[in-house]
């Protein structure tokens, strides 16, 4: 008998097996607008918003690291809950919304923003890219060019 729920996360991140590109399983092109965020751009856009929270808390708070976490918390979720994207994801093309294509809701940009600065969630990624603070929101990050 194989043990499947513990043999999936020790083989290490899936692989595309039944589809060709990240999102192709729920719907999304494999390039342009519409198709999952690359890990460049993802990653890009996370150091943008950070350093804005890092001049921030130096400016304001003295550079404590518990005001840099915080401002980038309080700056997610209203960013991410109400617009979609954050400075950062704007800058890089980027948007969080809904599974079906829809602007994600305030209450999932919260969700996610919280496991988000978590830092852990984001490690465990599903053969679509989507982290499992996008996948405990029922969100997914999109390009929009």
């Amino acid at each position: 008998m194989e043990r499947k729920d513990f043999s999936s996360w020790l083989e290490g991140p899936p692989q595309l097996k039944s589809q060709e590109w990240p999102g192709q399983r729920l719907g999304r092109p494999e390039k342009g607008a519409g198709s999952i965020g690359r890990f460049p751009r993802r990653v890009g856009a996370l150091c943008l918003d950070w350093g804005l929270c890092m001049l921030l808390s130096w400016w304001l708070f003295d550079f404590r690291d518990l005001a840099t976490l915080l401002l980038f918390l309080v700056g997610q979720m209203i960013a991410v809950g109400f617009t979609g994207h954050s400075i950062g994801h704007r800058t890089f093309g980027l948007q969080v919304q809904s599974m079906d294509g829809t602007a994600v809701k305030p209450l999932a940009g919260v969700i996610r923003s919280v496991l988000l600065c978590l830092v852990i969630p984001v490690f465990f990624s599903d053969a679509d890219q989507r982290g499992f603070h996008d996948r405990a929101a029922k969100s997914v990050l999109v390009n929009i060019r």
